[in-house]
């Protein structure tokens, strides 16, 4: 099987770094090999965060360079445009429309740019966009929406629904278990 690439952008804080864990883990759990890299920006402070998961029979390199993406698993709308050009010609957006302000923003040295949703979609990218954040509230906890994305991401992959949720258990902590499954089946269903 030729290498796949999925990179997960969003903001620190928001739960990428547990989506990449579980990917990564129900892909090995999938007999594949797996390569997990987490580029930590200012993710304490709301910066990007940037996370490759790359799988296949043999993987070298966990780097995903431009043009490489098969999906890009976005935490919020500004997060999915600026890596863009990392996706490949026939790859996929799955996005959470929330928009989160980053700091030129906050300073009111930018604005944040308008109808972001459309302009992926004209660049000729597929975009799956999906308001994650009410569905991960509809779940119990805004901070879900990594399952939420997670769920939504699983359309397109032909793995069991059984694997997805022995993932599940096997990485997200028992208290938080049952909210999270929810979460994405919300993700799953939506």
């Amino acid at each position: 099987m030729n290498t796949k690439n999925i990179m997960i952008v969003g903001v620190g804080g928001q739960g990428s770094l547990l989506a990449s864990k579980l990917l990564g883990h129900l892909l090995l759990e999938q007999g594949y090999d797996v390569k997990v890299s987490e580029v930590h920006g200012m993710s304490q402070r709301g910066g990007s965060v940037i996370t490759y998961v790359r799988y296949g029979t043999k993987v070298y390199s966990p780097v995903i360079d431009r043009g490489e993406a098969d999906y890009i698993v976005s935490f919020e709308l500004l997060e999915a445009a600026r890596w863009l050009p990392f996706l490949r010609s026939d790859g996929q957006i799955v996005t959470n429309t929330q928009q989160i302000d980053p700091m030129p923003v906050i300073t009111g040295a930018a604005v944040y740019p308008e109808d972001l949703t459309t302009k992926l979609k004209a660049s000729g990218a597929k975009v799956d966009a999906l308001d994650c954040l009410s569905l991960a509230e509809q779940a119990g906890s805004s901070k879900a929406v990594n399952l939420v994305l997670l769920g939504r991401l699983s359309h397109y992959f032909d793995l069991p629904m059984e694997a997805w949720m022995e993932a599940i258990e096997a990485i997200v902590p028992a208290r938080f278990l049952e909210m999270n499954k929810r979460a994405f089946e919300l993700g799953r269903n939506a």
